[in-house]
């Protein structure tokens, strides 16, 4: 028995992909140049329960792609008849407006989630918020630099989350001349070495590195 065996029935004793992600998952294998960055049902169901067991008030996403991983964290947004949870989405490629608002629609959470189309070093400093949850699956090489922009408006006992955090394996080269590769090692070590969080490296499907802001 191999890992994809494991996989496959780690797939069928979990909870169901919903329709409407599942449509979406179709259409970007479809649709995209490069479907493999999709999130997927299993990380996309893991985002959702993290996400609902914290219940944020506010999330922010740094890179959308198509929409799936917003969708996800975004069914967990803790809401009250005073304030709704909002989720904060940028994507740097303009061509994705479409499909993104497109499902965003179909889950009900249109009014739940803001999308900034640009670039994020430039948004982010604009965004007048404090982030219960930050998730960043963007542009390798600034990883580091999107971790140290958002941590001071990060609440204490907040949660950063970051996609590939293994980079295929790549991240055990470390003489790599991979700006990508260099870019999630340096991030990697940097937390490791971060007194001011807790962290967990997840050995799931690319990695995800898992941050809590001390509380105190």
């Amino acid at each position: 028995m191999n890992s994809n065996d494991l996989f496959e029935y780690a797939e069928q004793h979990s909870t169901p992909e919903y329709p409407f992600l599942d449509r979406l998952n179709r259409e970007t294998n479809l649709t995209q140049i490069y479907p493999r960055m999709l999130t997927g049902h299993m990380q996309g169901m893991l985002l959702r329960l993290i996400s609902q067991m914290i219940k944020p008030r506010r999330i922010l996403e740094i890179g959308t792609f198509t929409g799936y991983s917003a969708i996800n964290l975004a069914m967990g947004l803790n809401s009250s008849p005073k304030e709704e949870g909002i989720l904060h989405t940028i994507e740097v490629n303009t061509e994705q407006e479409e499909i993104i608002c497109k499902y965003l629609t179909e889950a009900g959470l249109e009014k739940k989630v803001v999308l900034h189309i640009g670039e994020a070093l430039k948004i982010i400093p604009a965004l007048n918020e404090i982030w219960d949850l930050v998730y960043i699956d963007a542009d390798k090489p600034n990883y580091l630099n999107y971790y140290k922009l958002v941590f001071d408006h990060v609440r204490p006992g907040g949660y950063i989350l970051a996609d590939n955090a293994l980079w295929d394996g790549k991240v055990l080269e470390p003489n790599t001349r991979s700006r990508d590769t260099r870019g999630i090692i340096d991030f990697n070590e940097f937390v490791a070495k971060d007194d001011r969080v807790e962290n967990l490296l997840l050995p799931f499907r690319d990695g995800l590195m898992i941050v809590r802001k001390n509380a105190y």
